[in-house]
């Protein structure tokens, strides 16, 4: 029988602009960002639009391809395709929420579910006037009143997960503070309280939410990062705690950053620096950094140069006035330096500024060394240094098998790539065998 024509996926390709070849690809590359390599052709998509209904998960990157052309959010009902079964079109209220997305990270029969989730250059981000006092709908009286022990007592836990992140890498901490935000810290924010607990409460809610969708990014689960993240800014509105919430947006924008959505991750530093009264000098320079990232990503050569230059001028201020906020410290600056030479261009420069990052580095951030000796040994690589970067390389693998990190297991895989060609060379050859004999052989194609 033949299938009927999809009129509302036609009026969304027509507003697309795209050709049919254009659509594929589109498609095709979301697919592979989120794990699942597609070849769809012109001919694929021409069915699509006489009726015919792409497989579920297909329809997922067809909409989230619409969603990045147009700009907008693209429904699968909006594009013809049939509502999936466990979209619930009924709002929960923010507590809620935190709890069911904690439960189902917390289970490991449902990390498959989770992870197929994709990263969205079209979701909603609420603004601040949208989530600030919120917190009248944290119903209170469901269980004894809580006091500032308690918000200390979630504080101190988000610092001690934090430090193993750091150290070991998401993998195996990300379902720890799942369960703690589950069986602990849901229970407090349903609590009474007093309003100056709450708040507290509600912040300190907010930064091990930005946590979790932090290790969620290293470990390469993109939509479950952003779904963490926007619970994130809705508790830190809530809370009134504007340091968490443009923390998190900034942490949204390195997020897509590094997707390579150069557009959305400026929109998304650009909103955290707006966002940030009142900010010191090392929080400029925290927010600054990351603009001039995304602007170099754009092409906006001078944008990312001035910003470069605030943060560098904000350190300066800030190095005298006590520790780094966070791990932004100057090693961070140096990162972003090196990522802003890059974009631009100027590779040397930014295996310079990377190498200045490493020396500066403190010791406890095992995961970030992994991963940026991993980026500078690639741009040594890029620039002739093979004998360099077979040493940065020998440094990354120290550290690597101490840690459970996707993005850690991402840049020793393009290790054992780009070293395939130089085996005649004696030290690629050694580091390659090395390499081959530490990483885990699912990481060896």
């Amino acid at each position: 029988m033949a299938s009927e024509t999809n009129e509302h996926l036609q009026r969304l390709f027509v507003e697309s602009g795209w050709t049919l070849s254009q659509c594929a690809r589109a498609v095709n590359l979301v697919g592979t960002e989120n794990g699942t390599p597609l070849r769809y052709n012109a001919s694929a998509v021409h069915h699509w639009l006489a009726g015919t209904t792409p497989r579920a998960e297909v329809r997922r990157f067809v909409v989230e391809a619409l969603s990045r052309r147009l700009a907008r959010p693209v429904t699968q009902a909006e594009a013809g395709f049939p509502i999936p079964d466990d979209q619930n079109p009924t709002a929960t209220d923010t507590v809620e929420g935190v709890m069911e997305l904690g439960r189902q990270d917390m289970d490991p029969s449902r990390r498959g579910v989770l992870g197929a989730g994709l990263f969205s250059v079209a979701l909603t981000i609420p603004g601040w006037p949208d989530v600030i006092g919120r917190a009248e709908a944290m119903q209170s009286g469901r269980m004894a009143r809580i006091g500032m022990n308690e918000v200390d007592m979630v504080v101190a836990m988000t610092e001690r997960v934090s430090d193993l992140d750091d150290q070991f890498g998401g993998r195996h901490a990300r379902p720890m503070a799942a369960s703690f935000m589950v069986n602990t810290v849901a229970a407090y924010l349903h609590a009474d309280a007093s309003p100056e607990v709450r708040r507290g409460m509600l912040s300190a809610a907010s930064d091990l939410l930005y946590l979790t969708g932090y290790m969620a990014v290293d470990e390469g689960l993109h939509g479950l990062a952003q779904r963490y993240y926007v619970k994130a800014l809705e508790l830190a509105g809530a809370a009134e705690d504007h340091l968490t919430y443009c923390t998190t947006l900034r942490g949204m924008s390195v997020q897509a950053v590094d997707l390579q959505h150069g557009a959305l991750a400026l929109q998304l530093a650009d909103a955290a620096a707006a966002a940030s009264p009142k900010a010191g000098p090392r929080m400029q320079a925290f927010l600054a950094g990351q603009q001039a990232h995304a602007a170099a990503q754009t092409g906006a050569r001078s944008s990312a140069l001035r910003y470069i230059r605030e943060a560098e001028t904000a350190m300066e201020r800030a190095e005298s006035r006590g520790r780094a906020f966070g791990s932004y410290d100057p090693a961070s600056l140096h990162y972003h330096v090196s990522q802003v030479r890059y974009e631009l261009g100027d590779t040397a420069g930014a295996v310079e500024a990377m190498q200045e990052s490493d020396r500066t580095r403190h010791s406890v951030y095992r995961r970030s060394r992994v991963h940026r000796r991993g980026l500078l040994a690639e741009q040594q690589l890029h620039i002739g240094h093979l004998e360099a970067a077979c040493q940065t390389w020998h440094s990354a693998l120290d550290d690597y098998p101490m840690v459970q990190s996707g993005r850690a297991d991402d840049r020793m895989r393009r290790m054992l790539g780009l070293l395939r060609p130089y085996g005649k060379n004696p030290a690629a050859r050694d580091l390659y065998e090395r390499g081959r004999a530490v990483i885990p052989a699912r990481l060896h194609n």
